[in-house]
């Protein structure tokens, strides 16, 4: 603080330049949200004060940037995300598609295959990627690992309870073979208490660590497939409608989706085969077994699963509603606005393509979830009216929302706003111009690189907040498409794959005692590379017919001649 009121006493100066005012309080922020010596919420506050102080904006103009268009849209998705949590919809969601896809008792056309325990790691990650699609991945994580516990202590226990019935089974055999020995050697024939080899207690091991690593780095990767999926890409579309108000909405749901869900997809798979290989090792039969063993355990597997679903009961009217209005959203979103037809906000308004955005449908959702009744009405006494709780209380938001991220966010686009209008994006602009000489699938594949290593040690939404301005600038100043190196630098913010402290899920998954730091940071560092390689892969691929990455844009330039 005292180094603070320092600067700040010694920048009050007039002949300070704007870009060098802005730049301090830049760097002082930087370090406030990798140091943490203060809440991230709090520092994201100090634009409200020192900006105006140092004649770098107006209050007025600061402020406005804390509840923008952007974060209103964050707002709205996390509302309908607590109303999903309030009712248990993601449980029986997760619950309900493990038992399709995770373990089933073996039929008879493939009960001598070995792919139902086989595919029960994919089904965990593919439960966990879909809901973290929606919510936020914090809650996701806290949700399914336990479910993951349940599962392999059942399989654990099946497996000693087999064994020991083997044991048993061979005893008789045991006692022949012990009159036939020689009695001077005691040793011969040992049985140990627990009748489970080291190696198989090893394995056991392996398969808890990959089986809890799973739910960590699905919910990470998941959150990167939508828009409101997770920060960081709130950070880009508040950044590029703010940067480039003129860019024609080329970031929305539709297109972001179209983009980074293929992307996920590829994550998802790749990751699993690097945990599978990892941790179980590529001779499934060896790693799981097979036969009575086997059919064991998937019995065990699916009667866990099957339990918890019944704990649940019948899906209740207001679970039906809210899964409704969740649906009715998504759908809002994907129609609004295309892109290869008019959507509904430019068939059923006027200039509803120019005034309506996708917080409008968010916002809209989320008021119907204060407004709908959560029990069904019943018409008895027409002098009684029908009096029920709404399917959301203020209470639970006010309590469930992460607050601090909406200031975050805010305080992002206020030093966006700041850089863009005091001149220092167009100054560093300037000062990058000799990466021209670089390929720009070079440029973008380091910045990722980069992005994906800060992350680990920083939120990713500070880390989203404090790279993408100076990417804007670069692209700004190399003439390429400003999304080429800002979408890769937003996906590879959500890469935290290394560290317990560098995301909750992380430290959700790491506080259950199965993988030690180490672990995690060797199959962190893998996971690294191959988001960076999925990242490079989709930008130079499908990402360039999409969003005409190959073409510097008339509104970019525009911009950037301010």
């Amino acid at each position: 603080p005292y180094v603070l009121w320092g600067f700040l006493c010694l920048n009050m100066s007039s002949v300070m330049l704007q870009e060098a005012k802005c730049a301090y309080i830049i760097i002082i922020m930087a370090v406030y949200w990798c140091t943490e010596v203060i809440p991230l919420a709090v520092t994201s506050l100090m634009p409200v004060v020192f900006f105006p102080l140092l004649g770098v904006q107006s209050s007025k103009s600061v402020c406005l940037q804390y509840l923008n268009d952007t974060n209103m849209l964050f707002v709205g998705g996390l509302i309908v995300a607590i109303s999903v949590e309030q009712w248990n919809l993601h449980k029986r969601i997760a619950l309900r598609v493990l038992l399709i896809l995770g373990v089933k008792p073996p039929s008879p056309p493939f009960s001598s295959a070995c792919f139902s325990l086989f595919s029960l790691m994919l089904g965990f990650m593919i439960v966990t990627a879909f809901l973290s699609m929606w919510i936020s991945n914090t809650a996701t994580t806290a949700m399914m690992v336990p479910i993951v516990q349940a599962v392999l202590d059942q399989m654990d226990n099946t497996e000693y309870d087999v064994t020991m019935m083997e044991q048993a089974t061979g005893q008789t055999n045991t006692v022949i073979e012990l009159e036939e020995k020689n009695a001077s050697d005691p040793t011969s024939v040992h049985v140990p208490d627990d009748p489970r080899s080291s190696e198989e207690k090893k394995m056991r091991k392996r398969v808890c660590k990959g089986m809890t690593l799973c739910v960590c780095y699905a919910a990470s990767i998941g959150g990167t497939a939508t828009l409101t999926g997770t920060g960081p890409n709130m950070v880009l579309k508040g950044q590029m409608n703010q940067l480039y108000p003129n860019n024609n909405d080329i970031v929305n749901f539709a297109s972001w989706f179209g983009f980074a869900f293929p992307n996920m997809i590829l994550m998802l798979v790749l990751a699993w085969l690097w945990l599978q290989c990892s941790f179980m090792g590529l001779n499934f039969k060896k790693s799981w077994g097979c036969g009575t063993e086997r059919t064991a355990k998937e019995k065990a597997a699916y009667n866990v699963l099957k339990a918890e679903m019944k704990k649940l009961g019948p899906i209740s009217y207001a679970e039906f509603n809210v899964l409704l209005m969740f649906v009715l959203l998504v759908l809002l979103w994907f129609s609004r606005h295309p892109g290869f037809v008019k959507g509904w906000a430019a068939r059923l308004f006027p200039e509803g393509e120019k005034y309506i955005t996708d917080s409008a449908p968010a916002v809209f959702i989320a008021l119907l979830l204060f407004i709908l009744p959560a029990n069904k009405p019943k018409f008895i006494d027409i002098k009684k009216p029908f009096l029920s709780a709404p399917l959301l209380d203020w209470n639970v938001v006010q309590r469930k929302m992460p607050w601090s991220i909406v200031l975050l966010l805010g305080g992002g686009f206020a030093l966006a706003d700041a850089s863009a209008n005091s001149g220092l994006s167009a100054w560093l602009g300037h000062q990058m111009t000799p990466l021209g000489s670089i390929p720009p699938w070079a440029i973008a594949t380091v910045l990722s690189l980069i992005i994906a290593v800060f992350t680990e040690c920083t939120s990713n939404v500070a880390t989203a907040t404090l790279f993408l301005p100076v990417f804007s600038s670069m692209a700004a100043s190399v003439k390429i498409h400003p999304l080429y190196v800002m979408l890769p630098g937003t996906l590879s913010a959500s890469f935290a794959f290394m560290l317990p402290v560098a995301t909750p899920p992380n430290a959700i998954v790491f506080s259950y005692g199965h993988i030690r730091v180490l672990d995690m940071v060797r199959s962190g560092i893998v996971m690294n590379i191959i988001g960076v390689f999925c990242v490079t892969l989709a930008i130079n691929t499908w990402g360039r017919p999409m969003f005409e990455l190959d073409t510097f844009p008339a509104w970019a330039n525009n911009t950037a001649n301010q």
